[in-house]
């Protein structure tokens, strides 16, 4: 049993970017980390993804991203930075180690992980984030369909699929990145119950994310007052609506169910299909907290603002509009970690 003033849960953008702030409160710090390093998931996401936040504003408090600031970096790049990050951090790493469950007693939360370890600490900060467990939606047929049916968290490149007939669900950046990219070797529909919506990447020449930081948009804390998050649209430089206007990808409204190695369309039309890749989002992996009685039915952590109301001294950092539009994102943690850190208490 290893005892500390603060564990963090989770080696990923939020973890490094809560532990940086817990270190800056001279606290003694450790980070338990299911990964072989402390760079998240990052390296497990496709081969092209690249930020839609320019470098300049995709950094974690207290280290520039370097380079071109306007230069939108790559999933290899985010994982150099992150690599670099964690260097500058005066905390004990525990890789490889995967919380299992978190208990408390008498002011102490107890983290034991599946390999046996357990550690102790007054104050923990739970930041495997939203993104941890993809979400499988509930579509008819999905799970007899004789084809390839993978999630875009297991997605890579589009070689694989070279000529075949693919269906990509979803109507985010992912999906649509993904289908435009697969559109170029394969024949490739993407299925969303609502249109897609696009939002200008560099409106009046600028980046967007000049404009939200210039209006103070990206930091107001609205994000906990919103009962259901609006739908994100697709940021485009006019590349991705130029595809789909070109029927590559072809969009269209979601199948009513598949069959065998068939989609069956609204108005009866059927497609053979060789592969679904479904991006359909992501829900928070926060199983450890179960047994503490810190989450909901449904496994959404009870909070506000990123701080437990049902446990003094658990905090959460990473999810999804936890404090504002940014809160998951490389240029939001570091405020929200902020925040939390500040104001946790024992």
């Amino acid at each position: 049993m290893t005892h500390y003033d603060a564990i963090v849960v989770g080696g990923g953008q939020s973890g490094l970017a809560a532990a940086h702030h817990l270190r800056r409160q001279r606290l003694d710090t450790a980070i338990v980390e299911a990964g072989s390093e402390p760079v998240g998931s990052w390296p497990q996401y496709y081969d092209s993804l690249t930020l839609f936040s320019p470098a300049k504003y995709s950094s974690l408090p207290g280290l520039p991203f370097g380079g071109d600031g306007d230069r939108y970096p790559g999933r290899d790049e985010v994982v150099d930075y992150l690599r670099r990050y964690a260097k500058t951090l005066d905390v004990d790493f525990h890789v490889n180690e995967r919380a299992d469950t978190v208990t408390t007693s008498e002011g102490q939360f107890t983290v034991r992980t599946d390999s046996g370890s357990i550690f102790t600490a007054p104050r923990i900060i739970a930041a495997t984030g939203g993104f941890g467990t993809p979400h499988i939606p509930a579509l008819k047929g999905l799970d007899a369909f004789t084809g390839t049916v993978v999630h875009a968290a297991d997605y890579r490149e589009p070689t694989t699929y070279t000529g075949q007939n693919v269906i990509v669900v979803g109507a985010g950046n992912s999906a649509v990145q993904i289908a435009a990219e697969l559109a170029e070797t394969a024949d490739v529909i993407l299925a969303s119950r609502k249109p897609v919506t696009f939002a200008p990447q560099r409106p009046l020449r600028r980046d967007m994310h000049f404009w939200f930081k210039y209006t103070g948009i990206d930091t107001l804390p609205i994000g906990h007052l919103l009962s259901r998050p609006p739908t994100s649209p697709v940021f485009d430089t006019g590349r991705y609506r130029a595809a789909l206007t070109a029927d590559a990808p072809q969009r269209r409204a979601m199948f009513t169910k598949l069959e065998g190695n068939q989609a069956f369309w609204p108005g009866g039309t059927t497609t053979t299909v060789d592969a679904v890749i479904l991006a359909t989002g992501y829900t928070p992996n926060l199983d450890y907290l179960t047994e503490l009685g810190a989450l909901t039915d449904t496994g959404r952590p009870r909070h506000k603002k990123g701080l437990s109301t049902t446990h003094p001294g658990l905090g959460y950092v990473g999810l999804e509009w936890q404090r504002s539009l940014s809160s998951a994102s490389l240029r939001g943690v570091g405020r929200d970690a902020h925040h939390v850190v500040r104001t946790l208490g024992v």
